[in-house]
């Protein structure tokens, strides 16, 4: 199964399993990182059913959702119901239906472990930010728990610092701050034997002008 096809199959349970795994400080730390003003035009990427974007929305800024999984974008909309400052599409992390320089922020919250090939993601991610831009990826330290790659079908065990950096510079992002939420994120497998709690960590890097 794949990591689409797993979140397709899960959409209308996720609001209730993520509230299990950690709670709303990973996206008000990951807010507060970006300094947003109203009116900016801000994209959620891997949005899954609002949780970033519900919270940026109510920071007066225009935000495009972005999610591969169709039903997981339904529950979204669902939720929040009409509003004028929000745009949804289904799109891929390598290849998203937005322009060069076309936003003020990018956002990924617990994306980046799902995609195949993270480097080219980060690229695209930059693609889109304006000159001055601010990317933004909370998401998983490298971990030892095997259980989530076969249960929750991630692409990666969490990722070292060291290398999101390298990523980060590669981009054309800079500076570039990797630090702590101060958050862990928590699961146990399904037969009961394994407890993971896994440190989060905030990257954050800025499109050279």
């Amino acid at each position: 199964m794949t990591s689409n096809e797993y979140f397709n199959r899960i959409s209308s349970q996720w609001d209730r399993l993520q509230q299990q795994f950690y709670s709303e400080r990973v996206r008000l730390a990951a807010i507060q990182q970006a300094d947003l003003r109203p009116g900016q035009y801000v994209a959620d990427v891997g949005a899954g059913t609002g949780y970033l974007t519900e919270a940026l929305l109510q920071h007066g800024v225009w935000v495009i959702a972005l999610d591969a999984s169709r039903p997981m974008l339904d529950v979204l909309v669902q939720k929040l119901g009409p509003c004028s400052q929000l745009w949804c599409q289904r799109a891929l992390g390598e290849q998203l239906p937005l322009a060069d320089e076309s936003v003020d922020a990018v956002f990924a919250n617990m994306f980046l472990h799902h995609v195949e090939s993270p480097a080219a993601v980060i690229r695209e991610l930059t693609r889109i930010l304006k000159p001055g831009g601010k990317l933004v990826i909370t998401d998983l330290d490298r971990h030892p728990f095997r259980f989530l790659l076969e249960e929750h079908h991630d692409r990666w065990p969490g990722f070292e610092r060291d290398q999101l950096r390298e990523w980060f510079t590669q981009a054309g992002l800079n500076p570039v701050r990797l630090s702590c939420v101060g958050e862990e994120c928590c699961d146990t497998s399904a037969d009961g034997e394994v407890v993971a709690r896994i440190s989060i960590f905030l990257a954050y890097g800025e499109k050279n002008h």
